[in-house]
């Protein structure tokens, strides 16, 4: 039981693979919004448990982006930094300047803002899981209105660095 937990917990951390989101998906309807009569007592239990232990993990990796603007903006800028050295050094394919305005948009609408629902869904954090939720919102619209500059000044800051030319 705990190997498989464990391995639930660390594969919930790719959020990517689209097959994994609608199983989680489908675990969460049945753990916390439909009545399964099918189940026991302590199989809900453990159905609830993981499936709250894989969110609070998903949390935890992208954490920055439900809390105050300052650190959402920090780790922003480093995940930035981190791609665009990838692109110059060939180890990636795009350049993230090219899309990092829209993809935050998007990732806050389709990924960071859902969670955040769902860590207040289930109730294990309390008044920290508004403040998540909230903190979600606020990032995105604050983004929304100044996330193109933001990303010039990051382009600006990393061609500063010397990692200006793509091997």
């Amino acid at each position: 039981r705990f190997r498989q937990l464990l391995v639930n917990v660390v594969i919930a951390t790719d959020i990517f693979d689209a097959d994994m989101k609608d199983l989680r998906n489908k675990r969460w309807e049945k753990a916390f919004q439909q009545q399964d009569l099918s189940l026991t007592r302590e199989d809900e239990f453990n159905l609830k448990g993981t499936i709250v232990l894989e969110y609070i993990m998903q949390a935890s990796d992208v954490a920055h982006t439900m809390q105050h603007w300052h650190v959402y903006t920090k780790w922003n800028e480093r995940l930035f930094e981190e791609t665009y050295s990838a692109y110059i050094s060939g180890r990636g394919e795009k350049d993230p300047s090219e899309g990092w305005y829209k993809g935050e948009l998007w990732f806050f609408d389709n990924y960071i803002i859902p969670l955040a629902k769902k860590l207040k869904e289930c109730r294990v954090f309390g008044a920290a899981s508004d403040e998540c939720l909230n903190y979600a919102i606020s990032n995105r619209t604050e983004w929304e209105a100044k996330g193109e500059d933001i990303v010039k000044r990051f382009v600006g800051r990393v061609k500063g660095q010397g990692k200006q030319e793509r091997k």
